[in-house]
């Protein structure tokens, strides 16, 4: 197939990259690893002891930093569709998200216990139409926070992708009603063309 001059362009864009080419010389599976970092310096994400579950974790890049941030001293289980090699640290759960079966499999291996950090850079595949796309991202960013408001601890943080358009003033609007402080934020390593944004939740106002 031949590519067309968007797929060159992305490609020379991907190798040129500042943060992929930093994610090859750091032994990260992402470059995403780096937006995690910034926000987890920031906001003072992790602490020993913690669980944090990952959600649509492959190819691992952030549970990479959660592994190294906790450095063994608490528990991180990352679930995703697609396969992700193993990290030293994580367990690992392959399964869809908008299903009932892996769920009930991440309860399990929780255990009962509740999660300090939920965190999600979830994303649909894109089919280039963009009201289909914006609201399929919505629907998993959606269910990301029903997952953390389910089983986060009353101190715990939720930190969820979510793009800017159509649906954002309503998804914020239902995290300011749930958590009881959130935040925005935009890593530098989040490219400036992207719409991308992180919201950061802390506590529940329906445990405070």
């Amino acid at each position: 197939m031949k590519r067309t001059k968007t797929s060159r362009a992305w490609m020379q864009e991907h190798v040129t990259d500042f943060y992929v080419k930093q994610a090859k010389e750091q032994g990260y599976r992402s470059r995403a690893a780096f937006k995690l970092l910034e926000i987890a310096d920031r906001d003072k994400l992790f602490r020993p002891g913690m669980v944090v579950v990952d959600l649509g974790a492959a190819p691992g890049g952030w549970s990479q930093v959660a592994a190294q941030q906790l450095d063994g001293r608490g528990k991180v289980i990352a679930l995703d569709l697609l396969e992700m090699g193993a990290i030293p640290g994580v367990t690992f759960l392959q399964g869809d998200f908008t299903e009932d079966e892996p769920l009930r499999a991440l309860e399990a291996e929780l255990g009962g216990a509740k999660v300090d950090l939920v965190l999600s850079d979830m994303a649909p595949n894109m089919s280039g139409v963009n009201v289909t796309d914006q609201a399929r991202s919505f629907y998993l960013a959606e269910l990301a926070m029903d997952f953390a408001l389910q089983h986060m601890h009353p101190d715990g943080v939720f930190l969820v992708k979510i793009f800017q358009g159509a649906g954002f003033e309503d998804y914020v609007r239902a995290a300011r009603g749930a958590f009881r402080k959130v935040d925005m934020r935009k890593p530098k390593a989040s490219r400036d063309r992207s719409n991308e944004v992180y919201l950061l939740g802390r506590g529940l106002k329906a445990a405070g």
